[in-house]
């Protein structure tokens, strides 16, 4: 069964939510009580597989994707706290957004240590498919991460807005790995070790990404287009995560929104 506040699916029988701690008998009652007078809460479907195929078909697939419907009352210390995160990665955003290629703010952000560890993961993760998987799994290994964050918050959590931060994440590593494309040919980044790409033959990823495919003439080009993929992406996440607290804006009780003010239910 589905708890009716936070859509986890649990075991039949279990008196409380595993996940939120509500008593279902006293949330039942309470809403029972409310009857037309409050703001009731009415869960959607937990996933869009849920509905038949032939009611959601192209644009509107995507849309109850992306941009669901949900009438669900929004608690005010949830909504807040992501409005502060929306604010901060906003802000911090624009820093990358502003940035370039040839600038070392990407490479001394904070956000190049995280990406990091999941880089150097993905080489070992992709190391059984050979040398040439190895090598390029670094890039797709800190690629990997955020993209699956996003699509556990769209698909298994139906949460737009922690998707959103998710596609923010993978945005920054767009950027991230930009500047190491365009330096297969002149090697003068520092890498891990201390070394570059000069002091060590074979030892910078896309030098030997590159070669292989013969595209070294197009390093810096490359490297222009992901980060400018990166900074579509992040616009895209600030208009997506914008939306979200907009419509989350709309289910805040009735008091944290006017005192006084009774919302009328339509």
């Amino acid at each position: 069964m589905l708890c009716p506040k936070c859509q986890l699916d649990q075991p039949d029988g279990n008196p409380e939510c595993v996940h939120c701690g509500i008593v279902f008998a006293r949330w039942h009652e309470l809403h029972a009580a409310e009857g037309s007078a409050g703001s009731v809460y009415r869960p959607r479907p937990a996933a869009v597989a849920s509905a038949e195929p032939e009611e959601l078909k192209g644009w509107e697939w995507w849309r109850e994707l992306l941009l669901p419907a949900d009438d669900r009352e929004v608690e005010p210390i949830y909504f807040w706290g992501r409005s502060a995160l929306a604010a901060c990665l906003f802000l911090w955003g624009w820093r990358f957004l502003l940035s370039s290629v040839k600038d070392d703010y990407v490479a001394r952000s904070f956000m190049h240590l995280i990406n990091l560890p999941f880089h150097e993961a993905g080489h070992v993760l992709f190391s059984p498919f050979g040398e040439f998987v190895r090598v390029l799994g670094g890039t797709l290994g800190q690629l990997l991460i955020p993209a699956i964050c996003l699509g556990v918050f769209l698909l298994r959590n139906r949460d737009p807005f922690g998707a959103a931060v998710g596609l923010w994440w993978l945005a920054e590593n767009f950027m991230d790995i930009a500047p190491y494309v365009a330096d297969a040919r002149s090697g003068s980044l520092l890498l891990l070790g201390g070394v570059t790409g000069r002091d060590v033959p074979g030892y910078h990823d896309w030098e030997n990404i590159l070669g292989t495919l013969n595209l070294m003439p197009y390093d810096t080009t490359l490297g222009n287009l992901s980060y400018a993929l990166g900074r579509v992406l992040m616009l895209a996440a600030f208009a997506w995560g914008g939306w979200a607290l907009a419509q989350q804006r709309r289910h805040l009780p009735a008091t944290v929104i006017a005192p006084g003010f009774e919302r009328k239910n339509h």
